[in-house]
């Protein structure tokens, strides 16, 4: 069966009007085969479930993996045999490349995260055209009939709020869809999370987007500078992802732009893992996704108490096979229907919320800069396993660096401190001090790492 996106979305609102056991069934079939094609396409998973039934539907029977694990056998995940670390790796340490694909059929995207160990990941055709899909019926279901055509009557103007310069999932598929489609060429355009706020609020000005999907930390800021009188701009819709909002949050950016917002919870290895509705839930896309809140012992969490951290399995990209990946947020599970009528199973997440980095300038005044502007600087560096951003004083940061075996230590740091004084003198604030520390990155609890870590 061809998974076209007319038929991947007429399929998605059939399961949601067959309910759950629909939903379900689905769910079981595709993760039957998905885990049939990774045991033939993949050694590392042909190892892994050596031991397993023919058939598997229920995906506790299947073993966690992490991206530690994952990255640690890359060569032997890929279901492509083409696929090695070496080449995906010299593709992504080359900025020109961004948003072409890779072998001339993938999306390469990459992460870095909390856990340890940046990511390297690889999607198909197969896999975009069901998020595509996905999405829009998500964004459709969002926008209704009145809201499609307050769009329309806008021109369809999408901006993406992404961090450019590197093969990060929003600005590569954005960087991919504009060269490979001039319908959304025109429509769509990407704003740099890096661009000085009084620049960043002149350009949306001047584009006036019917919709704004992006990161949370910068749409809170954007929000302020529209109650200041600074923005003005009519979006119909604006999407926030990236960090946990509370209502307040989202409140705050429906009264200042006179739009409705809905948030995402999802990541790099499922990008349509699940999408929240009018009373705050996320709501997971489980015909194509499974979610597995969990404890410390991977066991089930019961519904309604907050998990030690949460498994998920990506049922639609074949190329990468995610299967029960240990994604390391907190979930809580809603243990009645949502009032909202929508079937699909809902949650709510804790530990995402942002870590914005407040400086003094020279004048007196502040100025706060978001945590992804600070950290894709450094990821996108080629030579950078690992980091972290500590803000040591009013003043003052301090960097952490864990390097690849065959990086050059001085030349890694010229280009971090390099960029880092650009974003800070873009926006005024060349008194800032960048140190380099001697330690590596240091744990939290629980065995995480904080990326950015502003003044305490």
């Amino acid at each position: 069966m061809s998974e076209n996106l007319s038929w991947v979305g007429g399929d998605a609102r059939r399961a949601r009007k067959e309910g759950m056991a629909g939903i379900a069934r689905r769910q079981r079939e595709r993760l039957a085969d998905m885990v049939t094609f990774a045991r033939a396409e993949s050694p590392y998973y042909r190892e892994l479930y050596r031991d397993l039934p023919d058939r598997v539907t229920d995906p506790a029977l299947l073993p966690v993996t992490s991206k530690k694990t994952l990255m640690e056998h890359f060569d032997d995940w890929a279901t492509d045999r083409e696929i090695t670390f070496g080449r995906v790796r010299e593709f992504v340490d080359d900025p020109s490349r961004i948003g072409a694909r890779f072998l001339g059929k993938y999306l390469v995207a990459t992460t870095s995260g909390t856990s340890g160990r940046r990511g390297l990941f690889v999607q198909d055709r197969r896999y975009q055209h069901i998020a595509s899909a996905l999405t829009g019926h998500v964004l459709a279901g969002w926008l209704g009939a009145g809201g499609l055509l307050r769009v329309a009557a806008r021109g369809g103007k999408f901006a993406q709020l992404v961090a450019t310069g590197g093969h990060y999932v929003g600005y590569a598929s954005y960087a991919q869809v504009t060269r490979e489609s001039r319908w959304q060429a025109k429509i769509v355009r990407a704003f740099s999370v890096h661009t000085p706020m009084p620049e960043l609020v002149a350009q949306l000005n001047r584009y006036n987007p019917a919709i704004i999907v992006g990161y949370a930390g910068v749409i809170q800021l954007l929000a302020g500078e529209q109650e200041a009188g600074r923005l003005h701009i009519k979006p119909v819709l604006i999407e926030a992802a990236g960090e946990t909002m509370t209502s307040a949050d989202t409140d705050r950016m429906a009264t200042a732009f006179g739009a409705r917002v809905r948030t995402m919870y999802s990541c790099t290895e499922c990008t349509y893992l699940s999408h929240s509705c009018e009373h705050g839930w996320y709501h997971v896309n489980s015909d194509w996704a499974v979610l597995e809140p969990v404890d410390a012992d991977y066991q089930p969490t019961p519904p309604g108490e907050l998990s030690h951290t949460v498994l998920i399995s990506n049922l639609a990209n074949r190329v990468q096979p995610f299967l029960r990946y240990d994604l390391g947020d907190r979930v809580l599970l809603r243990p009645d229907p949502c009032p909202c009528g929508n079937p699909l199973p809902a949650v709510q997440v804790q530990g995402r919320a942002g870590d914005m980095v407040t400086f003094p300038t020279e004048r007196g005044e502040r100025v706060s800069i978001a945590p992804l502007a600070f950290g894709t600087l450094i990821d996108r560096t080629p030579g950078v396993e690992l980091f972290q951003v500590e803000q040591t004083a009013p003043t003052t940061l301090r960097v952490r660096m864990l390097l690849a075996d065959d990086a050059d230590p001085e030349h890694v740091w010229r280009e971090v401190h390099r960029e880092l004084d650009q974003l800070l003198a873009d926006n005024e604030l060349d008194h800032i001090t960048v140190q380099r520390a001697d330690e590596p990155p240091q744990q939290a609890a629980g065995g995480k790492y904080r990326t950015v870590i502003p003044l305490g």
